[in-house]
């Protein structure tokens, strides 16, 4: 019975491994997008949630994304948002449910940082 349980556990970690390093190069790649593109992504504003933990409020970060995605400066980061749209479509059932959210436009570099912080969250939910 001790076996079936271990091996039961080893399955569950082995299938979890690749969303977990996938959250990891993913914020990876956001803080290497953050880092060299601050200064070119400055005079963009972005509707950015007041509170990044709000569930009403996960379309409006995905919106905020396409918007940065279509920068000219952001084309080079195109891995990143290939990746952030499977987060996105795993994340999907429950845009349904989403009521109203509180937003201000921020400029680009403070949306990414609100960005991060979500995908940190997102990470740390996958392990669960």
């Amino acid at each position: 019975m001790k076996t079936h349980l271990y091996l039961l556990l080893l399955a569950a970690g082995i299938s979890a491994a690749p969303q977990m390093s996938s959250m990891a190069e993913l914020l990876t790649l956001l803080q290497q997008m953050c880092e060299s593109m601050a200064n070119d992504v400055q005079n963009l504003r972005i509707e950015t949630p007041d509170n990044i933990d709000d569930v009403n409020c996960v379309s409006t970060i995905f919106e905020g994304t396409e918007q940065l995605k279509t920068h000219p400066a952001m084309k080079k980061f195109s891995v990143f948002f290939q990746k952030f749209e499977r987060l996105k479509q795993s994340l999907t059932p429950s845009l349904a449910k989403e009521g109203k959210c509180d937003t201000e436009r921020m400029n680009a570099t403070r949306f990414m940082e609100k960005l991060m912080t979500f995908v940190r969250k997102a990470s740390k939910k996958t392990r669960l």
